[in-house]
C-alpha cells in the first residue's frame, strides 16, 4: 500500500488525455472537515426545538421498522421534520449561522487536508469540492473558511408545502452526474475518506483515501482495482 504525506502534492502524469490545468477533487465531509456538518446542523435543530422531537415520535414506528432496509429514507424522514416550516430564505441564515459556529471551533477541521488544498491552488491546479454536504451549508463554509473561490459541487434542497426537502443528493454515482453537468469529464487527483466515492475515484489518474483504516485501504484497493494512495492527516 503507498503512502503520501501532507507535506508534497501528487506527482502528475504526463497523460496527454489529461486537461491543463490539473483537475483536483476534494471531499468535504471527512476530509476538510471531521464529521458530517450536515448532520451536525440536522442535529442541533432538533437539540433547540422541543416540539420537532413530538414530531418524530408518530414516526419512530415507521422508522424502526425502515431503518434496517434503508437507512437512507429514515434519515430524510428525520431531514424533512428537522425543517418542517423552515423556508427557503429561513434555512439559509440558519445555515449560515450554522457555519459561522463551526468555523469558530477550528478543531473540527482538518488542518493538513486544508493546507493539502491550499497548495494545489498555488501549483495553479483547478480546485473542485465535490460533496453530498448540502450546498448552502458547505458554501458558507468555505467562504468563512476564505475558501468562496473554491468551485463546489454539493447535494441542494428544495422548497415544499412543509418547508425545505431534500432535492439532489450529491452521493456515488451521483457525483458524476455532477461532474459531467459541471463540463468535467476528467480529473488527476481525488481525495475521500469514504468508499461510497469509488465511482469518482476510478477515473482520477491518483485517487487518495484519507485517514483509512487498513480494512477500509483493503476494501477501496479491491474496488478500484489497484493500490490507493493514503494519506494521514490531523
Amino acid at each position: 500500500m503507498s503512502t503520501q504525506t501532507g507535506d508534497a502534492l501528487p506527482s502528475a502524469t504526463a497523460d496527454a488525455g489529461l486537461p491543463m490545468p490539473r483537475v483536483v477533487l476534494f471531499d468535504f465531509d471527512g476530509v476538510l472537515l471531521h464529521g458530517d456538518a450536515f448532520g451536525l446542523f440536522i442535529r442541533s435543530r432538533y437539540q433547540r426545538s422541543w416540539w420537532r422531537k413530538l414530531l418524530v415520535l408518530p414516526c419512530l414506528p415507521w422508522l424502526l421498522l425502515m431503518l434496517p432496509f434503508s437507512r437512507r429514507l429514515a434519515l430524510r424522514t428525520l431531514v424533512h421534520v428537522a425543517l418542517f416550516g423552515t423556508g427557503e430564505q429561513r434555512y439559509r441564515a440558519q445555515a449560515q449561522a450554522c457555519a459561522t459556529e463551526l468555523v469558530q471551533h477550528s478543531r473540527r477541521f482538518n488542518r493538513d487536508a486544508l493546507r493539502q488544498l491550499r497548495r494545489h491552488q498555488q501549483a495553479g491546479d483547478r480546485v473542485i469540492v465535490v460533496t453530498g454536504c448540502e450546498q448552502a451549508l458547505v458554501g458558507s463554509i468555505l467562504e468563512q473558511l476564505g475558501l468562496g473561490d473554491v468551485e463546489l459541487l454539493a447535494s441542494r434542497l428544495r422548497p415544499g408545502w412543509s418547508g425545505m426537502r431534500t432535492g439532489f443528493h450529491n452521493i456515488g454515482p451521483n457525483k458524476l452526474k455532477a461532474l459531467a453537468a459541471h463540463g468535467v469529464h476528467e480529473w488527476h487527483v481525488a481525495y475521500t475518506d469514504s468508499l461510497m466515492d469509488v465511482p469518482m475515484l476510478k477515473p482520477a489518474a491518483e485517487s487518495v483515501l484519507v485517514n483509512g483504516t487498513p480494512k477500509l485501504c483493503k476494501k477501496m484497493d479491491a474496488a478500484l482495482g489497484r493500490v490507493v494512495g493514503r494519506v494521514e492527516w490531523q
